[in-house]
């Protein structure tokens, strides 16, 4: 972190403690009396007249009940939660489960029920790739080439989306299930350990 991110950051410290404190509806006497740190130790770090020290945050993170990158306000950078945007194609529901654009895409897949039992196979697309699937719940009707396979709750596939292909929903109510795809035909590599004897 560069020196100017840095004194930002602390700046933003003295606002930040005030507002916890107020939002907790506690005085700085109460506050001093919880963690140790004189009143006007307190009163200055609020003013921003007093540079927080780590010796001085971790006592009030704590009483505060927030995380220490929380009360300094530390860039979210590193955070390894994704925030997915569902986003809706061909009547299909998808919620993005990476954020990268190389590589595997991995998606949620949510095929609503058929409104009427037409039994109409689905329509084959062939492109560049190759696709893994997962079952969560539902019935999926994956027709592969010439084939026609029900894939139920725990089952999984995996082909080269250069064959003809389609999905589509087998049951009377939503399918979901998880899709790896590599556009460059990456596969899916699973490593486990063998099982000791």
């Amino acid at each position: 972190m560069a020196q100017d991110d840095l004194t930002d950051v602390l700046t933003g410290v003295g606002p930040r403690l005030r507002a916890l404190r107020r939002a907790r509806e506690a005085t700085l006497a109460q506050v001093s009396e919880a963690t140790g740190i004189s009143l006007s130790t307190l009163s200055r770090l609020e003013s921003g007249q007093r540079k927080p020290t780590l010796e001085l945050l971790l006592p009030l993170a704590k009483e505060y009940r927030v995380q220490l990158d929380e009360l300094v306000g530390a860039p979210a950078t590193g955070d390894p939660r994704i925030h997915p945007q569902p986003f809706k194609r061909h009547g299909q529901t998808f919620v993005p489960l990476t954020r990268f654009l190389g590589g595997l895409h991995a998606y949620k897949q949510i095929v609503p029920a058929r409104k009427t039992a037409d039994g109409l196979r689905p329509e084959l697309k062939v492109h560049e790739g190759y696709e893994w699937l997962y079952v969560l719940s539902g019935r999926l009707w994956l027709a592969l080439g010439e084939h026609d396979l029900i894939l139920t709750a725990g089952e999984a596939a995996e082909f080269d989306t250069r064959t003809p292909h389609g999905l589509a929903n087998a049951g009377d109510r939503p399918v979901e299930f998880l899709s790896l795809y590599g556009a460059q035909g990456e596969r899916m590599h699973v490593r486990a350990q063998p099982a000791a004897d």
